[in-house]
């Protein structure tokens, strides 16, 4: 067989190895693969859809013994999305790449943890839970289904309305769906609950993500990155979409403002996380007198307390 047809039928089986794997058969995508491989030794892209493939595989064969218990489906849907941060550590050794094969891989694993929610649902007893609520918009967001997922996750928010990791997953779908507005304003309020408990992980927008980014090329990554993400998220004008807070969240920001205040006097260890925690919440306060008869003053003590703290951030906030 010349080189070129080899290459055009490995490259064709690759596809077929895709398809099969959107159907959640994860077997016949396996053959397809090793196929184009005998076909075209040279086929890297066979080779790196192999361990990918593999690597899930053998944590599908876990999620069957998570899954032997009276919550099996449960279970076994759960372990299979808690994989996902050992996934990309996984990739970070083998190199990311072939966009493709991460879709196929990602739509093949969602469609498969939900079929194990849907069998849940369908005995009826959680059909309100709000965990399985969440997990299953999750499924449907990671297979590219916004609508379906907006549904599920807006369910999960009626019950989780303080919770920043559910509360961020529907910004994200908001955002999918190009609805900007209520992204920005659902993202900001996540943010503002608790940063860390924001999966960036499982973020696939690009309002999120190009911010992301932004940030992380300043040179912040994990929690502290998290922490940072709120305050240029402000002044580079993506949060834009504020409200004013009511009056037992202001006691409780005003509180929070007090203890970040003594807390950062006192711990210069945990200066790079606190810094910006309590930029955050300056920053909301702001907002929330902004307009307000008589808040000059105020406003003006807190612009100085963020000079004080970080004058580039008041250099940038002022601009």
């Amino acid at each position: 067989m010349e080189n070129t047809d080899a290459e055009t039928l490995a490259r064709s089986l690759i596809q077929e190895a895709y398809e099969k794997l959107k159907e959640t058969n994860p077997e016949e995508a396996l053959g397809k693969l090793e196929q184009a491989l005998r076909v075209d030794y040279t086929q890297q892209e066979a080779l790196y859809a192999l361990k990918c493939l593999n690597w899930w595989l053998e944590r599908i064969k876990n999620s069957n013994n998570a899954g032997s218990s009276d919550d099996g489906p449960y279970n076994r849907g759960g372990f299979l999305l808690s994989q996902w941060k050992s996934y990309y550590s996984f990739l970070d050794l083998v190199g990311g790449g072939y966009e493709r094969c991460q879709y196929a891989i990602r739509h093949f694993v969602y469609a498969l943890a939900l079929q194990s929610y849907q069998e849940v649902l369908a005995e009826g007893i959680l059909r309100h839970d709000p965990e399985l609520l969440e997990q299953m918009g999750r499924c449907y967001k990671g297979m590219g289904c916004y609508e379906e997922a907006l549904s599920y996750i807006k369910q999960a928010v009626q019950f989780k309305r303080e919770d920043a990791a559910t509360i961020s997953a529907l910004a994200d779908v908001y955002a999918l769906l190009g609805e900007t507005k209520a992204a920005k304003a659902l993202f900001r309020e996540a943010l503002f609950i608790d940063p860390q408990c924001v999966d960036l992980d499982s973020m696939e927008s690009g309002l999120i993500l190009s911010l992301v980014k932004r940030v992380s090329e300043m040179g912040y990554s994990g929690p502290e990155l998290l922490e940072w993400l709120p305050v240029y998220g402000t002044l580079f004008g993506v949060f834009t979409v504020k409200r004013e807070l009511k009056l037992a969240e202001l006691g409780r920001l005003k509180q929070r403002i007090f203890d970040l205040e003594s807390k950062l006097r006192g711990n210069s260890v945990e200066e790079n996380i606190l810094t910006p925690s309590l930029l955050n919440k300056y920053l909301w306060l702001i907002d929330h007198y902004e307009g307000k008869d008589d808040s000059g003053a105020l406003i003006d003590e807190i612009k100085l307390k963020i000079k004080i703290i970080k004058p580039v951030i008041f250099e940038r906030y002022m601009c």
